[in-house]
């Protein structure tokens, strides 16, 4: 049985093809150690003299040992640092576009294909809160499939004050909500929106919900709403840009 390793926040391991090769491409990522297969090195064709870190060629088991018991490293991992923290301000000047704002989403596979959608349809970035949300590390990576290295994340300590500074900077808050009296796909949209998705089943709180300037709902079946908050991000933010 694999045993729990103290953890140093100061380090990370990212797996996975995509997440290690978006990471190694990204300037502003610091990157310790990259660790591979043969094979791995084989089919990337990695070159390693371009690299920013040496590579280590081991074989699967070895490769295994050194991540979380079940990750799926697809032959090579890459020990890094957090990404530095971004200012809110950079928001101000932005013109138009769609910011996703996610109220307490704490599973990392939903926040990590929350962050491939995003990526996808051109959103400017992610806002999340310091507590009660996924940390920004190897099994969110990967199910973000590159586009944690990709897609500017802001981490805020209170989400009711950061709705408003975005509208300080010209966001309109927009709310998805069951509840919401109104279609999205029925609602004009300003140019410069901050799109707020709750928690599955809970969703959005009541604060959060009577601090955004509106609230839209998607088209589900009254007898049977619920959907993931992953595709529920996917659909909205489809209907908004296209």
């Amino acid at each position: 049985m694999k045993k729990n390793l103290p953890v140093d926040a100061s380090r990370l391991w990212l797996w996975g093809t995509h997440a290690c090769c978006s990471a190694l491409q990204n300037p502003k990522r610091h990157c310790f150690r990259l660790v591979m297969t043969q094979s791995a090195l084989k089919e990337l064709s990695l070159s390693r003299e371009n690299l920013p870190c040496k590579a280590e060629v081991v074989d699967s088991a070895v490769l295994s040992r050194l991540l979380p018991l079940g990750a799926v490293h697809q032959g090579i991992a890459l020990e890094v640092a957090p990404l530095s923290e971004l200012p809110l301000e950079g928001l101000r000047d932005k013109k138009e576009g769609v910011l996703i704002v996610l109220d307490q989403v704490t599973d990392p596979h939903n926040v990590g294909a929350i962050l491939r959608t995003a990526r996808a349809l051109e959103a400017m970035g992610l806002i999340i809160t310091e507590r009660n949300a996924p940390p920004l590390s190897g099994v969110l990576a990967k199910a973000a499939s590159g586009a944690l290295d990709l897609l500017p994340i802001w981490k805020v300590t209170n989400l009711a004050r950061t709705m408003d500074e975005l509208k300080e900077y010209g966001f309109w808050t927009v709310g998805l909500a069951e509840s919401a009296p109104q279609l999205l796909s029925k609602e004009d949209m300003p140019a410069k929106i901050a799109l707020l998705m709750g928690a599955e089943g809970e969703g959005l709180r009541r604060l959060t919900q009577e601090k955004c300037d509106f609230l839209v709902k998607l088209p589900t079946a009254p007898e049977f709403s619920t959907l993931n908050v992953s595709v529920a991000l996917a659909l909205a933010l489809y209907e908004i840009v296209r």
